[in-house]
C-alpha cells in the first residue's frame, strides 16, 4: 500500500517532492490501516462460517416438529386410549410402520401386548406417545402417561432424584414404591443408600437395576396410564415374578391403574384382561387369554409352542406366592448373598463414584508448552522466528530508507539531479517491500504447517490415550468431559492458538523494533521504558493468573452442559412422556447461565486490561515527544517523523502484545487439558513383540490358575482365588446372583479387568504375555445391550469389509433377518441411526448376534443374548448358536436359568468365588447352590 501511494505521488507530478511531513503522516496512518487489514481474512472466513453455522440452525430450527394434536388428550368417554383406524410412520418419507389400528382399551385394565421381533410392539406404544407421525386415524388419550422404555434411561443423579423425577417427597408412598419395584436389598448394598450417585447412563448399577428404578420412577409419577416397554426382560426370574405380583399384576400396587405391558413372557398373559398380539405393524388378533386360545390361530399356536418348551423357568405369579418354602430359601440365599457382599460394594461404590472435572490452578506448566513445541516442530518453530525476525528487519529498513530519503531531500541543491535519484530510491523502497511480503508468506506458511502438525499430533495423542483408557475410566466419567475436549479444546488449539500465536510473535518483534527506532533518536527513552516496562509486566501478570483461571473454570463448566444435552437426547421421549420438558430446559438454561458467567468475567477482565494499557501506552507516547522536542537541532526532522510514528504505533502494538500473551498462556489451557489424557493409566499394549500362533485358539481350552482381580490396589477383591478348567468345545453354564462376579470374570477374559494375582491360559498360552488385540481379535462376545454404530446395515455387520455380499446374506438368514433386509429399500446400504435406534431392541440384539457368526472364533462368550427377543426368536436363536457353535467353546452369562439348562457344566460364582463347578445333572441330584437357585426360579428339571 505505502509503495504503490508513493509511486502515485510521484508519477502524478514530477514536481512533487516526499517531505518528512507528508511521509511519517501517511505512514502513521498506514499503521492504523495495517491490523484491520492483517484480520480482514479472518473476518472474511468466520462471516463465510457464520453463514454455513446459521443456513444449518435455520435448518435444524424450520425442521418440522411432532404435532401434539396428532395424540387427542382432552378425550372425555370411558375409555383410556383407543385407537380408530390409526397408521403411524417413523420418517418423513419412509412407508407406515403401524397400519390400521383399532383397539379401545378400558380404564384400570392391564394389556399385554405380545408379537414377534420387529413386529411393531415398541413402535405402538411410541404411537400413544405421540412420537410417531400419524398418517390418518385418530387417538384418543385420557389423563396422565408414565413411560418405561425397553432401554432403561438414567440420570447422572442420586437413586432417589431418579425415582423423584422432580417431584417432593412423600416418604411413605417413596418406601412402598422401593419395595414393590424390589429396590430395598438394593439400597442396602449402596454406601449412601437412596443418596448414592448412581453415575452417567447408570454406569454403577446393573441392567436390571436400571430397569428398577425406571419403574419405579414411573410408579411414583402416580400417572393414569402406565407405558410399560418389556421392563421384565431386564430383570432375574424372581425378581421379575416379585414386580408382576406386587406390581404390575391384577393385585399389584397398579392394580386400579390403566397397563399396557409389552412383554415375551406368555406365562403372564392369563393374568391380563386384553391381549393383543401384533404382526407386521398390524394388530392381527385381540382378545382375553381364554379368547385368543379357543380361535386356534397363530396366538395359540404360538402357546402350545412355548408350552413345549418344558425347560422354561417361568413360572406364574401364582406359583410365586403358594410356593412358601422355595420364597424363604430364595430370601435366605438373597440375605446370606448381601451379608457376604457389603463389604465389598462399599469397596466398588468407592471407585465407581461419579468423577467431577476437575479444575487445575496455578500457571501453565513449561512441560506442556515444551510439549506443544515438539509436536510443532522445531525445524518449524526456527523458521517461522527467522521469517518474522526478517520481516519486521526489512519494515524497519523501509521506513529508515523513507527517513533517509526525505533527510536527503530537504538538503537538494540541484533538483535536476534529485529526480534522477527518485526512481532509484523507489526502485529500492519497492525492493525492500517486495522482500518483507515475501517472508510474510514464508512466515505465514511455515507457522501453518508446524500448527498443523501440532494438531495433528495432539489429536491423533488424545485419540489414542482415550482409545487406551481402561474401561473403568468411562464408567466414572462423563462422556461430556472427554467430548468437550475434542471439540471445543481441540478448536481452540487447530484455530484460535495459531492465530494467537502468530499475532504475539509479530507483536513481540514490533515491539522491540518499536524500543530500538525510538531509543536510537532519543537514547534517554530507555530511562522511561523501564518502569513503563514493570508497570506493564505487573498488569499482565496480574491479569493474567485471573484470566487464565477463568478460562479453566469455563473450560470445566462447559463439560456440565454437552452432558446434560447428551442425557436429555437420549431420554427425549421418557421426557416428554412425563411432560418435564420444560424442566429440562430450566436445567439446560441454568447450566449454559453457569457457563457464561465465566464467560462474562472473561470479558470483564479484558474491558479491566484495556484501560490500563491505554493509560500506559498514552504515557510512553507523550514522554517519546516530550524527549524529542528537548533534544532540539540535535536530532534531524525525518529522525524526529519516524520515532513520533513509531511511538504512536506502540500503543496498539503493546496493548496487542500484552493482550495476546495472556490469550497464549490462556489458550493453552487446552493444551494443557488435552495433555491430561497422556498421563492416565492406559491398557496394556494393543500390539506386543511375543504374537500367538496363527490359528490360535484352535482348541479352545480356558484355564483359570489362582486368579484374583480388583477393580483397584486399595479396593477388597472382585474375583478371589479363581481356578477352573474348560474342555475343548464345551459349553459353560456362568450363573451367581447380583454381584457374584459373572460380569468381572469376562472382564477378565478379555482382559478389560487385569489381573492382580494368577493367569489365564487359553490354548497354553498365558493371555497377559501377548497383546490385547492378538487377544480381543479372536474372542468373540455377544453382549447383553446390543452396540450399533451410525452407518450402512453393512459396515455394522463386517467393520472391516473382509466378507462379500454373499457372505452377509448367509448369516442375515441364519439370524432370521434375511427377509426383514430385503424389504428395505437400499438393503444392506439401510442407514442405521445412532445407537441403532431404528432398529427395535430385538433386531439390533439379531444384527449383533449376525456380527458374531461373520467372524466365528473358538471361543464366544453369551451375556444373555436374547433376553430381549419373544420366545420364538429366543428358541431360534439358541438353536442357531448351539448349532453354528457347536465346534467351539462357549461361555454362557445366565440371567434367566433356561438358558444354560443344557451346558455340560455349571459354574456357581458368588461374591468373587467359585462355589460349584459341575454337570447341571450332578449338582441337581445333590442340595447345592444352583439346585436352590433352580428350585426358587421354578424350572422344570
Amino acid at each position: 500500500v505505502s509503495l504503490a501511494t508513493f509511486g502515485v505521488f510521484f508519477h502524478l507530478d514530477k514536481e512533487n517532492v516526499l517531505t518528512a511531513t507528508e511521509v511519517f503522516t501517511s505512514i502513521s496512518l498506514f499503521n492504523i490501516l495495517r491490523l484491520p487489514l492483517s484480520d480482514l481474512p479472518s473476518v472474511i472466513s468466520a462471516v463465510a462460517q457464520t453463514k454455513v453455522s446459521l443456513s444449518r440452525l435455520e435448518d435444524f430450527l424450520c425442521a418440522e416438529d411432532l404435532n401434539p394434536e396428532d395424540v387427542s388428550t382432552n378425550y372425555s368417554g370411558s375409555h383410556a386410549l383407543g385407537f380408530i383406524g390409526a397408521s403411524f410412520r417413523w420418517e418423513k418419507s419412509g412407508p407406515p410402520v403401524l397400519k390400521n389400528l383399532n383397539v379401545s382399551i378400558p380404564e384400570g385394565s392391564l394389556v399385554a401386548v405380545v408379537g414377534q421381533v420387529g413386529s411393531g410392539k415398541s413402535s405402538l406404544l411410541s404411537a400413544v406417545l405421540g412420537e410417531m407421525e400419524k398418517l390418518e386415524g385418530t387417538v384418543q388419550r385420557r389423563g396422565s402417561v408414565a413411560y418405561v422404555s425397553q432401554q432403561a434411561w438414567i440420570q447422572n443423579d442420586s437413586l432417589q432424584e431418579n425415582i423423584l423425577f422432580g417431584s417432593n417427597l412423600n416418604r411413605p408412598y417413596y418406601k412402598l414404591v422401593l419395595e414393590s419395584c424390589a429396590l430395598l436389598p438394593d439400597l442396602e448394598q449402596l454406601p449412601n443408600g437412596d443418596q448414592t450417585e448412581i453415575g452417567e447412563r447408570g454406569v454403577n448399577i446393573s441392567g436390571g437395576q436400571k430397569q428398577r428404578v425406571s419403574l419405579a420412577r414411573a410408579v411414583y409419577s402416580n400417572a393414569d396410564l402406565y407405558l410399560l416397554d418389556d421392563p421384565l426382560s431386564a430383570v432375574d426370574v424372581h425378581v421379575g415374578k416379585h414386580l408382576f405380583e406386587k406390581l404390575i399384576g391384577p393385585s399389584g400396587l397398579l392394580k386400579s391403574k390403566t397397563r399396557i405391558l409389552v412383554t415375551h413372557n406368555l406365562t403372564l398373559l392369563p393374568y391380563t384382561d386384553l391381549i393383543i398380539v401384533m404382526e407386521e405393524g398390524r394388530i392381527s388378533q385381540m382378545g382375553t387369554y381364554q379368547e385368543l386360545i379357543s380361535e386356534r390361530a397363530n396366538f395359540a399356536e404360538l402357546i402350545q409352542a412355548f408350552s413345549a418348551e418344558n425347560t422354561s423357568e417361568e413360572t406364574t405369579p401364582t406359583e410365586v406366592s403358594s410356593s412358601k418354602q422355595e420364597g424363604q430359601l430364595g430370601r435366605s440365599l438373597q440375605q446370606r448373598e448381601l451379608l457376604k457382599q457389603k463389604d465389598s460394594s462399599f469397596d466398588q461404590w468407592k471407585i465407581l463414584a461419579n468423577n467431577k472435572e476437575k479444575v487445575a490452578t496455578g500457571g501453565i506448566k513449561m512441560l506442556v508448552v515444551l510439549k506443544y513445541l515438539r509436536a510443532f516442530g522445531w525445524r518449524w518453530m526456527w523458521l517461522t522466528i527467522a521469517a518474522y525476525l526478517g520481516q519486521n528487519a526489512l519494515a524497519i529498513g523501509q521506513n529508515l530508507w523513507l527517513s533517509t530519503w526525505t533527510a536527503e531531500t530537504a538538503k537538494v541543491s540541484d533538483f535536476t539531479e534529485w529526480k534522477q535519484s527518485q526512481i532509484y530510491k523507489l526502485h529500492i523502497y519497492g525492493l525492500l517491500g517486495f522482500i518483507q511480503g515475501l517472508l510474510v508468506c514464508c512466515g505465514a506458511y511455515v507457522l501453518t504447517r508446524g500448527s498443523l502438525s501440532a494438531s495433528r499430533a495432539l489429536h491423533h495423542q488424545l485419540l489414542d490415550n482415550v482409545l487406551h483408557l481402561p474401561l473403568q475410566h468411562f464408567e466414572t466419567n462423563p462422556v461430556g468431559q472427554i467430548i468437550n475436549r475434542f471439540t471445543k479444546d481441540l478448536f481452540i488449539v487447530d484455530i484460535r492458538f495459531h492465530y494467537y500465536l502468530r499475532t504475539w510473535l509479530n507483536c513481540t518483534l514490533e515491539v522491540i523494533g518499536t524500543i530500538l527506532v525510538i531509543t536510537s533518536a532519543s537514547p534517554l527513552f530507555i530511562v522511561v521504558m523501564i518502569p513503563l516496562g514493570y508497570f506493564y509486566f505487573t498488569i499482565q501478570q496480574y491479569y493474567i493468573a485471573s484470566s487464565r483461571q477463568i478460562r479453566r473454570l469455563a473450560g470445566a463448566s462447559h463439560s456440565p452442559v454437552i452432558s446434560h444435552f447428551s442425557e436429555t437426547l437420549v431420554g427425549r421421549s421418557t421426557i416428554r412422556a412425563f411432560g418435564h420438558r420444560e424442566r429440562f430446559i430450566r436445567k439446560n438454561n441454568d447450566l449454559v447461565y453457569e457457563n457464561l458467567v465465566y464467560f462474562y468475567n472473561n470479558v470483564i477482565s479484558n474491558r479491566w486490561l484495556s484501560v490500563r494499557l491505554e493509560f500506559l501506552g498514552n504515557l510512553m507516547v507523550f514522554f517519546a515527544a516530550l524527549l524529542v522536542v528537548l533534544a532540539g537541532n540535535t536530532v534531524s526532522s525525518s529522525t524526529v517523523g519516524l520515532s513520533i510514528s513509531y511511538a504512536l504505533n506502540i500503543i496498539p502494538s503493546l496493548n496487542f502484545w500484552v493482550r495476546k500473551a495472556c490469550e497464549i498462556e490462556t489458550n493453552a489451557v487446552s493444551i494443557e487439558r488435552v495433555c491430561e489424557y497422556a498421563k492416565m493409566d492406559k491398557e496394556e499394549p494393543w500390539i506386543m513383540s511375543k504374537k500367538p500362533p496363527v490359528g490360535w485358539p484352535d482348541r479352545g481350552i480356558i484355564e483359570f490358575v489362582n486368579y484374583k482381580a480388583q477393580y483397584r490396589k486399595d479396593l477388597g477383591l472382585a474375583l478371589n482365588d479363581v481356578s477352573f478348567q474348560t474342555q475343548s468345545e464345551e459349553k459353560i453354564g456362568i450363573v451367581g446372583r447380583t454381584g457374584a462376579g459373572k460380569s468381572t470374570l469376562t472382564n477378565c477374559l478379555f482382559r478389560v479387568l487385569e489381573g492382580s494375582e494368577g493367569k489365564i491360559i487359553i490354548d497354553g498360552i498365558d493371555i497377559s504375555t501377548i497383546g490385547l488385540h492378538d487377544l480381543r481379535g479372536n474372542l468373540n462376545i455377544i453382549p447383553q445391550d446390543p452396540v450399533l454404530f451410525s452407518g450402512t446395515l453393512q459396515s455394522n455387520l463386517d467393520p472391516l469389509g473382509k466378507h462379500s455380499d454373499l457372505e452377509l446374506w448367509e448369516v442375515l438368514e441364519l439370524c432370521d433377518l434375511k427377509d426383514f433386509v430385503q424389504s428395505l429399500p437400499k438393503k444392506l446400504l439401510h442407514e442405521i441411526s445412532e445407537g441403532g435406534e431404528n432398529l427395535s431392541v430385538g433386531q439390533r440384539q439379531l444384527v449383533c448376534l449376525a456380527r458374531v457368526l461373520l467372524r466365528k472364533t473358538k471361543i464366544l462368550v453369551l451375556d444373555e443374548a436374547t433376553a430381549s427377543v419373544d420366545m420364538e426368536t429366543d428358541t431360534f436363536v439358541q438353536s442357531t448358536i448351539k448349532r453354528e457353535f457347536s465346534n467351539c467353546t462357549v461361555l454362557t452369562v445366565a440371567h434367566r436359568l433356561h438358558t444354560i439348562m443344557g451346558s455340560e457344566r455349571v459354574l456357581v460364582l458368588d461374591a468373587g468365588r467359585i462355589l460349584e463347578y459341575d454337570t447341571p445333572h450332578n449338582l441337581l441330584q445333590r442340595k447345592s447352590v444352583f439346585s436352590e437357585m433352580v428350585a426358587e426360579a421354578g424350572v422344570r428339571r
